[in-house]
């Protein structure tokens, strides 16, 4: 008798020990009720989650959302949706939004794959970012980055045809892998000429990680890309 596969999946990331400060701990359960979103194997009506309709935009992997929570109050008009799987991101992210008042951002914490094969509609989103997520430098471990063509070719479901999505990172092999994966994906187009990174666009806040980055002397690549 074939004993059944034990395996656990490959995860594009690791769940970090740190503990959440009070005022994270305190964000997250005041807010949770309020601006959470609890995963299901059911899809998400994103105009009843924000009590309305607007564009929609999906951020996978938010940090401690503090570009997030930027972009969301320079555009209050538009939905935007977060992932995020460590906890103390999520309660530092809700606590920023009580703080300055945003009320445009709805969450997951809960693995960015699963959140997107089970509840995020197809074609129903107006723009996806994934900004600076893990590089996963070292070789043999680079099985393990988030943009792979399974990823990227069901994410791009996810999409309205028009929709965008925009990569960044700071690593140039991931930047390299990230156009390789994109450029062969179907239904994209690079909204640059082939194999060109775009860019920084004003809009996109910078990050702790791209900050880093750059005190690290790291080039910055952006990738901007459209579903057909």
């Amino acid at each position: 008798m074939t004993e059944p596969d034990q395996r656990r999946p490959i995860r594009s990331y690791v769940l970090r020990t740190g503990r959440m400060t009070p005022a994270q701990q305190r964000a997250f359960e005041e807010n949770w009720q309020r601006w959470g979103l609890d995963y299901s194997k059911h899809l998400l009506d994103i105009d009843r989650a924000f009590a309305r309709g607007g564009p929609r935009v999906l951020e996978v992997g938010f940090g401690m959302g503090q570009s997030l929570v930027a972009m969301a109050a320079a555009d209050p008009d538009t939905n935007f949706i977060g992932i995020e799987v460590h906890r103390p991101g999520v309660g530092k992210l809700l606590h920023s939004m009580a703080e300055l008042g945003v009320d445009n951002i709805r969450v997951y914490c809960h693995d960015a794959v699963e959140v997107l094969r089970d509840c995020i509609p197809a074609a129903s989103l107006d723009k996806v970012q994934i900004f600076f997520p893990d590089p996963w430098h070292k070789k043999r471990h680079h099985k393990r980055r988030l943009v792979q063509p399974p990823f990227v070719d069901h994410l791009v479901t996810r999409l309205r045809p028009g929709g965008v999505l925009h990569l960044a990172t700071d690593w140039e092999n991931y930047a390299e892998q990230m156009m390789e994966v994109l450029s062969a994906g179907e239904g994209l187009s690079n909204t640059c000429e082939p194999g060109c990174f775009a860019p920084r666009p004003e809009h996109r806040p910078p990050t702790k990680f791209e900050r880093r980055g750059e005190r690290l002397g790291h080039g910055i690549w952006d990738l901007v890309f459209t579903r057909d």
